[in-house]
């Protein structure tokens, strides 16, 4: 199996194919998880790779692994990433 990408490889890479310098390419990364992170609660969409949605969880029964005791997990609130059709299907297609 191959080695995921670092930020840095991914830089290089939009660097080189745009003709921009490495440090444009990681603001411009920052500024897009600073503006994913204001927007996830209103659902924050990147095209053709997928979405962030924040979820309301019940609050629900749980058990204890370790004892085995039932235990009350309370409601909260969740962050969710939502693969896109068109990731999901380039990315099959690919196996």
């Amino acid at each position: 199996m191959a080695k995921s990408m670092t930020k840095s490889q991914i830089a290089d890479h939009f660097a080189q194919k745009f003709d921009l310098k490495k440090k444009v390419v990681n603001e411009l990364f920052e500024e897009l998880a600073q503006l994913a992170y204001a927007q996830a609660p209103h659902q924050f969409t990147i095209p053709g790779i997928g979405k962030l949605v924040l979820v309301d969880r019940k609050a629900r029964q749980g058990r204890n692994p370790a004892t085995g005791e039932t235990i009350q997990i309370p409601a909260k609130k969740v962050v969710k990433f939502k693969v896109a059709k068109a990731a999901k299907d380039a990315i099959l297609e690919l196996k």
